[in-house]
């Protein structure tokens, strides 16, 4: 059974003020891994951190809570790499 993807507004906003390439890598990894989210490779869960889950696309990262009890995918973040993004 896929999981439900769910983008929040502001992630929204921050996936179109990036690069269109990049845009189409992070939309392309989301539907692909987190989909079948946890029976995936790429992802990390988060210690101490205000989300739960990060995915890895290439120099951006893409920040999600996971309920799998109703198996939904909420993206809540999409950014470049810094210090404070894992």
């Amino acid at each position: 059974m896929l999981n439900q993807i769910e983008w929040v507004p502001r992630a929204v906003r921050q996936l179109r003020k990036l690069p269109r390439p990049a845009q189409v890598a992070i939309r392309d990894a989301v539907l692909g891994k987190l989909s079948v989210f946890p029976e995936c490779v790429g992802v990390k869960k988060l210690l101490d951190h205000e989300y739960g889950y990060r995915l890895r696309v290439g120099d951006y990262r893409v920040l999600f809570e996971f309920d799998g009890a109703i198996r939904l995918v909420r993206i809540e973040k999409v950014g470049k790499r810094d210090e404070r993004t894992y």
